[in-house]
């Protein structure tokens, strides 16, 4: 909601600033649809060459992040919590009971009552894996740690492609404004004969492009960048709350302790308070019962 407001905020700005300085949207509105096709037809080219079909359809999707913001809200890291404390009584009280879950979440009593994280392929990947991992003994919590943390930065990373291939984007859009712009100028001397208010109308025209080109730029595409590159970090504190967790795990330190670390660690806009996590997980304990 807030990206849509954002989007009027900058047309009525631009737009409205002109009108009241006396600007007339004729010339604009007349050369916008070529000048448009020019520019915007030149930049999904060009970002089409950059990317490969699964970087395009990445990308695709992405952009909604400026709409629907972050996918993991407060609730989803106060149900995450007691998910993993529920896999870690589990792995304590007998290694054996947990195997089901780990090897078939999608079958799993514990996992689905998390439907939100259990149809997240990369996080239920991230914590089976890891409790799978000190089950075969692998359990040096500094190797497991390192493990995770080379694992999360190459999500993180593959994660972060549509915000650069939009930056890319965004980048190239003036200079192919300008491209646009010094056509029109060509087509502009090629009527040099044609008396002054036809001339001015067709330099108008042309400059549209540059306008075009760093509107385009500057108000929507490196916005949707900086906006995708924001929602994609904070959703990549799930994953490393994960890592938190489970790497106390490995200490051997008390359950509770494992997860209000993972509470302190949270960050604090979807952090879940004390009080609120605590109740939680008196009715987890409840539900397994």
């Amino acid at each position: 909601m807030i990206g849509i407001v954002g989007i009027i905020v900058v047309f009525a700005m631009v737009f409205g600033g002109y009108l009241a300085a006396g600007g007339k949207l004729t010339l604009i509105i007349k050369a916008l649809p070529y000048e448009f096709t020019m520019i915007g037809g030149a930049a999904l080219g060009a970002f089409i060459i950059s990317n490969d079909m699964s970087g395009i359809k990445h990308t695709s999707k992405d952009i909604m992040k400026v709409f629907k913001g972050p996918k993991w809200l407060r609730s989803d890291y106060q149900d995450l919590l007691c998910l993993l404390y529920e896999l870690i009584r589990v792995a304590r009280k007998n290694p054996v009971e947990l195997e089901p879950h780990i090897e078939a979440p999608a079958e799993s009593v514990i996992f689905s009552r998390y439907p939100k994280i259990q149809k997240d392929k990369e996080s239920v990947e991230l914590i089976c894996d890891t409790l799978r991992s000190a089950g075969m003994n692998y359990d040096d919590p500094h190797q497991v740690e390192e493990v995770l943390e080379k694992r999360i930065d190459a999500y993180h990373h593959h994660a972060m492609h549509s915000s650069h291939a939009l930056q890319t984007v965004a980048d190239g859009l003036p200079a192919l404004g300008i491209v646009a712009a010094v056509l029109g100028v060509i087509k502009t001397m090629g009527s040099i004969d044609q008396p002054p208010e036809v001339l001015g109308k067709l330099i108008g025209g042309a400059l549209v492009g540059t306008f075009l080109g760093v509107f385009l730029a500057y108000g929507f595409f490196g916005p949707f960048a900086a906006k995708v590159k924001t929602i994609t970090e904070q959703d990549g504190q799930f994953h490393q709350l994960i890592r938190e967790v489970l790497v106390a795990n490995l200490h051997n330190h008390a359950v509770n302790i494992c997860i209000e670390v993972g509470r302190q660690n949270t960050p604090g806009s979807v952090r879940p308070s004390f009080t609120d996590l605590e109740q939680a997980l008196k009715e987890t304990k409840q539900a397994a019962a």
